[in-house]
């Protein structure tokens, strides 16, 4: 048997849905599908992701410790103080 899914409601325009629908049936697919692969492929969720990932691998997050101290995250584990 297939994964467990959960059923949600989503409110769209009828010209939205009807868009939908002629779409899902161009591809032999179902609206189902379709917004469920467009929610997992949000760009945004990997462009931040690759961002991140290219910020702590650069030396910028040294710099940035070494300019402003006070501001680390670690600083105020270092110090047993909050960090403002």
């Amino acid at each position: 048997m297939g994964e467990k899914t959960e059923k949600i409601t989503i409110r769209v325009s009828p010209e939205t849905a009807e868009r939908l629908k002629l779409r899902a049936e161009a591809e032999h697919t179902t609206v189902t599908a379709l917004l469920t692969e467009t929610a997992e492929r949000d760009p945004r969720l990997e462009l931040a992701a690759a961002r991140f990932r290219e910020l702590m691998n650069s030396d910028l997050a040294d710099q940035f410790a070494a300019t402003f101290p006070d501001e680390e995250p670690d600083a105020a584990a270092r110090s047993g103080t909050k960090a403002a």
